[in-house]
Parts: C-alpha cells; sequence; structure tokens
C-alpha cells in the first residue's frame, strides 16, 4: 500500500490535484485574500485552508467535485442557495460539471470569515 503524500503548502496540494480541478482551486485560493485581505494560508487536515484566529475555510478537490467545509450557517437567503450544495452534515459540494459558483463560494467565505471573529 502506497502511503498517501503529506503537504506543507497549498503549492504541494495543488501538484496534485486534477487539471480540471486545477483551475477551481487556484481561483478559489485568489478568492479569499481578495474578500479577507487578513487571512494567511495554511494547511489543515491535509487541505488548503486559511486562518484568522483560526482556521475558518477549508477547501479540497475531489473525483467529481470540490468540497467545502465548515458547514456555514447564515442567513435565510444564503441557506436557500446553498441548498443544492449542501450534504447531510451540511458540507458544500460543488460537482466540477457545473459551471462553479464563485459568487456564491465567495458568500460563504465571508459568512465563515465574520463568524470566525464573533
Amino acid at each position: 500500500m502506497s502511503e498517501r503524500p503529506r503537504f506543507t503548502t497549498i503549492d504541494d496540494y495543488f501538484e496534485t490535484a486534477s487539471p480540471e480541478a486545477l483551475p477551481i482551486l487556484q481561483e478559489i485560493r485568489e478568492l479569499v485574500p481578495r474578500l479577507v485581505p487578513a487571512a494567511q494560508e495554511t494547511i489543515s487536515y491535509q487541505m488548503p485552508a486559511f486562518r484568522l484566529k483560526r482556521v475558518f475555510f477549508f477547501f479540497a478537490a475531489f473525483k467529481k467535485h470540490i468540497g467545502i467545509y465548515p458547514p456555514v450557517n447564515g442567513d435565510d437567503d444564503l441557506m436557500q442557495a446553498l441548498q443544492p450544495y449542501s450534504n447531510e452534515k451540511g458540507n458544500l459540494k460543488f460537482p466540477l460539471n457545473q459551471p462553479m459558483p464563485y459568487d456564491l463560494i465567495g458568500r460563504v467565505i465571508e459568512t465563515l470569515a465574520r463568524q470566525d471573529s464573533e
């Protein structure tokens, strides 16, 4: 059995991403500091992540989707917009075979950052 790679930077993680997922991951990576300038890149749970006081946003590529964690709690409009992407635990799955809703992902980033600072 081969050992899973251990990542120390987001760039390390991106080196293993599929060609289909890589541009999406890069766009999300660039979106976070535009919306939350104080956010710092890190790796947590072997996923790309951003921190303020603590890690507030994780994202990762899977075979058929981009996952975003942790679950978000927001206003009713945001929760309604996220419904097609939420699983039973509230984590988000954005299918790779559909247009990526970067504006919606941006709203998630801002909400998670705000929740982290409360």
